[in-house]
This record gives C-alpha cells, structure tokens and sequence, in this order.
C-alpha cells in the first residue's frame, strides 16, 4: 500500500488483515520502488498524489521490471489522470472514497487475473468461446463471422481479460500508431460491430464493457 497519508494506511491495514491478507506499507514513491523488489507484494495499491513523485511515474517504473497487477486509489477522477494511469500500465483505478466491499471485488479480480496462466489458445466466457489458434469463434455452439479488424480487437481483449485497456493501448497494438480522431473512429466501429454480434443485447453488453472516456475491458464475470 503505498500512500503518504499514514490515517488511510490505518484504515485499509485494519481493512486488509480482517480478510487475511498481509499489507507492507510505503509512504512514498521512491520508498515503493525500493520495497516492491524485497516484499514482493501479490498486488501494488498506489495512491497517485505521492510527495516525491507522482504515482504515475511510480508505475512506469515498477513496470520496466515487474508485472505485479497495479491498483491505483485516488481521489483524481478527472478521465485525464485514468487514462495516464492506465496507459503507464496500472490494471485498474479506484476513485476515493470507495467502499471496502468494491475494493476488496478489485484486489480479488486483480490476484485471479495474476495467477491465471498465461493466455492459452482458447478462451471462453458465457456462451462465447474462442479458438485463437484455429482463428475460430462460437457463440452458443454456432459459428460467428469476424472481420479481420473485429478479430484483432477481440483478440487484444482476451489477452487483457478483465484489465482496462486505454483506447491509445488497443489502437497501438491494431495499427501502431499514434490515437488520432480516425482511429478512434474506427475502433469504435469496429467494437460496436462486434457487440451486434456477440452480446445478447448490444445495448446493454456483457463481454466488452465501456469505460466512458477511458477504454474498453473484457469482463469474465458480470460487473459488481
């Protein structure tokens, strides 16, 4: 847990060790970069407003050598500093003040995304199931039909199942480039596509979920 402010260390210590988990604690940037490597923490909770540097800057670090899932708690809910934060490779972001029961769902999705195996040829969730290697998807036992672009896009997803990706991620790993209005058009398009055909109703997706402002994340459970 990393935050300058020692009250709301108490506060989620008390928190985290009623569940049973163990908390190490670093007041400042500099101070996490140090410890993450001895601790070895299963998760990072990091506060972005940090005295030294910013929390943003902290991730980047950490993730020059270390895939440890990144959770950011702040109290910055400007879609800015989401975006910057995820795009530096945090998993996910939490706006203060939250409940225990939502951060604890968090801490929970993080660890299971962490321990799964690395992504193998086949994926399923619901009555969707992809065969990466075979190029093949099924919803409901029937054959779907993808562009190629929808295919790259879900593709990305399931690589990346329940993490947010940033749109400037997603258009970087489809055309490798810079996020232009263009190109946001189009990956819009192209996952509007792909909700007619997978979701049982497009209006209200099940799989790939917006992140208003932000990106878009492929969820394996239904949302808290």
């Amino acid at each position: 847990m990393v935050d300058d402010e020692s009250a709301i260390r108490k506060l989620l210590l008390s928190c985290l060790s009623a569940t049973g988990y163990q908390m190490f604690e670093a007041a400042t940037g500099q101070e996490a970069i140090r410890s993450v490597p001895l601790d070895r923490p299963d998760v990072i909770l990091l506060d972005l407003g940090l005295p030294d540097l910013d929390g943003i800057e902290v991730t980047r670090t950490l993730r020059e050598w270390t895939q440890t899932p990144i959770l950011i708690l702040s109290v910055r809910d400007q879609e800015s500093d989401k975006v910057a934060a995820l795009d530096a490779g945090a998993d996910d972001y939490l706006t203060k003040p939250f409940g225990a029961r939502e951060l604890l769902a968090r801490i929970r999705v993080a660890l299971r995304r962490a321990a799964r195996p690395a992504m193998g040829e086949s994926f399923q969730v619901g009555d969707l199931s992809v065969d990466l290697a075979r190029h093949l998807v099924e919803l409901r036992g029937e054959r779907v039909q993808l562009t190629p672009t929808e295919y790259d896009v879900l593709k990305i997803l399931i690589r990346n199942t329940d993490r947010v990706l940033t749109h400037r991620q997603i258009i970087r790993e489809l055309w490798g480039g810079l996020c232009h209005e263009d190109e946001l058009h189009l990956l819009r398009v192209n996952v509007s596509n792909l909700r007619r055909k997978l979701e049982p109703d497009p209006a209200r997706p099940r799989y790939v979920i917006t992140e208003p402002g932000v990106g878009y994340t492929l969820r394996t459970e239904t949302h808290h």
